[in-house]
């Protein structure tokens, strides 16, 4: 467990900004960037990173699209696009890592 910079897990001000304002409670990355337990502040705030789970873009749901700030699934994979210019392809084998973070009072 280890004090760490927010931009290791959420990588731009938009994502760092909805962690802030509670829109957004997990992120999935093609890499581990954190541990079970970091901690981190965003704004003055606390945050704990509270699980670490391996998972496929396939095992999403709507559910975990909105702990990522979007409406659904289909519109979260239209985000994804978007953020990578166009080069990214769905593919529900891929391996991901999804992140997820809690307030610390």
């Amino acid at each position: 467990m280890a004090e760490i910079d927010p931009t290791e897990v959420f990588p731009n001000e938009r994502t760092l900004e909805a962690v802030a304002d509670g829109e957004m409670t997990q992120i999935h990355r093609g890499n581990q960037y954190a541990e079970e337990g970091d901690t981190f502040e965003i704004d003055g705030q606390a945050f704990e990173v509270v699980d670490i789970t391996e998972r496929t873009l396939g095992d999403m749901t709507d559910e975990d699209a909105r702990r990522e700030g979007s409406t659904d699934l289909d519109a979260y994979k239209e985000r994804m696009v978007r953020a990578h210019g166009g080069e990214f392809t769905w593919d529900d084998e891929t391996d991901v890592i999804r992140h997820r973070v809690a307030k610390l009072d």
